[in-house]
This record gives structure tokens, sequence and C-alpha cells, in this order.
């Protein structure tokens, strides 16, 4: 029996699972940050601080089982927010002490591509074979991802500045939307013209991402065209959602493309926040007709944070003896190569 706690930004997350069998997985947010448009990691802390105890109550409950049952305690070290890494990483740390049991750190990178492994009592998840390319984006990260086992991947390539998810919710800003924007610019882009505008692509070596050029244009060129018809906004709302969708998941898939090119892996996979977007989903599904690639998208509920992905990876770190000790500490900056 394995508990994971998930703390690495503005979700509280706890799991319990038996072997590799999701029994709970429980999740409190954080609505406060909509209030400044973007998470505040003071508050963000400070609300983990409230929901940690409860949040792990449920997640026990639902399992049907005590503190007492449990046999090890994995926990989010890093990469994320620092102070509410420490939320959980205390936590975790006080219970593996209070019940005597293994401490197993785990990377919050690695465990959304450990999601796709994710298997409920209805059924498994659509399940990559080794090896496979994933493409991890979320709101902090976007990495193109070779794993060759479920403890050993390879970063191909990675963002040099901004994050895809951070690029949707900048950009959800600049027209008007509340956060989080991205799903706002989701749905809105189902009922605009992908083609309606154009916004540059920009032009990074190998596999990696660049964004912040991207939250530029749209910056300028809504100023622009809002000089010119103020109620521009208004006019083409569904019409710019849909570029802007239609820009950031052409510039991801071009990347993934000659990573299997590259590589010759035709497995591919998406895993991360804003794989639950639906234009990079559905993209990803016709790219996967036309090349011949096995295609994998979690289901939603694993798309974004959760401890359900942290507790499995720690069931496959528990196998092969990788515990942490008291003394490991949160990093807001941790690698996902060396675990």
């Amino acid at each position: 029996m394995i508990l994971g706690i998930e703390s690495s930004c503005d979700d509280t997350s706890a799991s319990v699972f038996e072997n590799d069998l999701m029994l709970s997985n429980c999740i409190a947010g954080q609505e406060i940050h909509r209030m400044y448009g973007g998470v505040v990691p003071e508050l963000a802390s400070r609300a983990h601080q409230q929901n940690i105890v409860p949040v792990v109550n449920a997640a026990l409950q639902k399992a049907g089982i005590t503190a007492a049952d449990l046999n090890a305690v994995a926990f989010t070290r890093g990469p994320g927010l620092i102070g509410s890494l420490l939320v959980g990483s205390s936590f975790a740390k006080g219970l593996s002490l209070a019940l005597n049991i293994p401490l197993i750190e785990v990377n919050h990178m690695q465990a959304h591509v450990m999601a796709h492994f994710i298997r409920q009592k209805s059924g498994r998840n659509s399940q990559p074979t080794f090896p496979f390319i994933c493409l991890t984006v979320s709101g902090g990260h976007t990495q193109i991802v070779r794993v060759t086992d479920y403890l050993n991947m390879e970063v191909l390539g990675e963002t040099l500045d901004d994050a895809a998810g951070e690029a949707f919710d900048k950009s959800a800003k600049i027209i008007g939307l509340p956060y989080p924007g991205g799903p706002l610019i989701d749905k809105l882009a189902r009922d605009g013209h992908p083609s309606a505008f154009h916004f540059p692509h920009p032009k990074v070596p190998g596999l990696n991402f660049s964004f912040s050029g991207l939250k530029t244009a749209v910056l300028y060129f809504m100023n622009e065209q809002l000089k010119k018809d103020p109620e521009f906004t208004v006019k083409n709302r569904a019409d710019i959602c849909a570029s802007i969708q239609k820009t950031i998941v052409d510039i991801l898939l071009s990347k993934l493309i000659e990573a299997s090119e590259q590589t010759g892996i035709k497995e591919i996979a998406l895993a991360g926040g804003v794989s639950a977007n639906s234009g990079l989903r559905d993209s990803l599904r016709k790219e996967a007709a036309k090349r011949g690639w096995n295609a994998h998208i979690p289901i939603p509920e694993f798309c974004t944070d959760n401890a359900a992905m942290i507790a499995l990876t720690g069931y496959y770190k528990m196998e092969r003896g990788q515990f942490s000790t008291q003394q490991v500490s949160s990093s807001a900056r941790y690698p996902i190569n060396p675990l």
C-alpha cells in the first residue's frame, strides 16, 4: 500500500495504490488564484497547509484503509513552486517517521509520463510500449522525452523560456479571458477559424521550444488591432483563440514529428495538463493516422496534476529499492534524468 502526495503547484492531491492498482485519487484545487490572474506562490503554499490533512484523510477513507496499513509514502520532490513542494515533502517526511515506513521522492515530470500506466479497477489506460516518445506539456514545462523504461527517461528537447501552458494562459489574459485561460481558449476555439490570423513560429535549433516570442506577438497584434477597432476582441474572439491554439499546437507537433523521424520511434504519447487540450489531442490523432504512429493520450483526470501518478511512480521505485532519506530536500529545479 503506497500513499502518493502531490503539491508542486496549486493542487493538493493524495492517492492510495495497492501495487500498481489505484484505490483512490483525491484533489483539492485553489480558487483564490482566479482573483489574481495566476498562481500566487505564497497563497498556494498556505492553501496546501490547509488542504493536505483533509485530502490525505479522504484518500485513505476512499481506499478503505487506515494510515497503519501503508507500506510507503511517495511525494513530489520537484520541480515546482518551492513553498508548495515544502508542504508536501514535510508532511510525507513526518508520516514516514511516525509510521516507520519508507520515504520515496518522485520527479513531477517523470510522474506525468507514468500517468499512462495507471491501472484502475475499471480497466487500464492505453499503455505505450517501450521505447516511446512522450510530449509532456504543462503550465510550467514543455519537454520531449524518450522513455525506455518506467524509470529510464531522456529529455530530447525542452522549452528554452516559457512553457506552452503559460503561452495559452498569458495569451488568454491579453485577450481579456479570466484565469486559467488555457481551457477557455480551447472552448472558444471550437467556434473559430484557425487560419483567420497568423502568428509566427520561432526558429529554435534541435528539438527545443520557445514560446516567449509568441506571447509578445499576440500582445503587439492585439494592441494594433484594438487601435483600429476597439470592438475587435468582441467581434473576433473565437477566431483569435482558434488561431492562437493552432499556432501552439503546430509548434508542438512539428518538433514531435522531428523527434519521431530522428529516433525512428512510432510509439507516441502525450502527458501533462495541456494534453487535455482538444486541439492538441485531435491533431495528434490525425498525425498518428497519417504517419502510422501508435498514439497514446491519458484520460483528462490524469492529464492535470494528481497524486495517482506520484504513487504509481513510487511503486516502481519501491520495487527497485530506490528510497529517500529524511535529509532529502525539495527542489524547484529537479532534472528528470538522475533519479
